[in-house]
């Protein structure tokens, strides 16, 4: 297996983690870009009936739980995407009973006075069009196919962009050392010394 830092040999390339570039997953990605962490967040709970747990679901590495969370991932923004404010999920943990889908619904930041009384809104919202969809494939999030239910909101980050810490959760492991938080108009990215077109880069060849 020549791949490095996570990648799974295909047979005929390298299937790389996210954040990581080249043919053999060798390099960290230049820019990693983690704006949408920045808004409120509802955690949510998804039960799948129609596919049993394995255990490389438990390998986020693994091609079974990319191809997983690709699947869940496209169902999700087909259900929410009527939904205001809605920023896409992040799923977090998947564990056994059938499959049970622990993820993170992303939410642009409300506007008004009234944050947590509009992520309530929102959470119900989500609920409400979760138990409506006609979803294929034997899933449904109302009992009995997938089962989902609010266990919190999130709230949003109002400090703390200029700690690496930031970036190292979501930095491939072996170069989260590197990586720290740029602020631009509009995003929040995680880079290196090596990123182009930012103050202070240098000249970065072959890793």
């Amino acid at each position: 297996d020549p791949c490095q830092n996570g990648g799974h040999w295909t047979g005929t390339f390298c299937l790389c983690p996210p954040n990581t570039d080249g043919a053999r997953c060798q390099f960290g990605a230049s820019t990693i870009n983690i704006t949408a962490e920045l808004g409120p967040s509802i955690l949510m709970l998804a039960r799948v009936t129609n596919r049993n747990f394995s255990e490389d679901l438990r390998d986020t590495s693994s091609p079974t739980y990319r191809s997983f969370v690709d699947e869940f991932s496209r169902t999700m923004d087909r259900i929410y995407h009527n939904i205001s404010g809605y920023g896409g999920t992040r799923v977090l943990t998947l564990t056994r009973g059938s499959v049970v889908v622990n993820y993170k619904v992303m939410l642009h930041p409300p506007a008004g006075d009234k944050p947590t009384t509009d992520l309530h809104h929102r959470a119900r919202q989500l609920l409400d069009a979760a138990n409506a969809a006609a979803q294929p494939q034997n899933c449904s999030h109302s009992a009995g196919r997938c089962q989902a239910s609010h266990r919190r909101s999130g709230t949003s980050l109002t400090g703390g962009f200029s700690s690496p810490e930031l970036c190292r959760k979501h930095a491939p492991a072996n170069f989260s050392r590197y990586y720290y938080p740029y602020r631009t108009q509009n995003s929040l990215l995680c880079i290196t010394n090596c990123t182009l077109n930012v103050p202070g880069s240098i000249n970065c060849n072959s890793g």
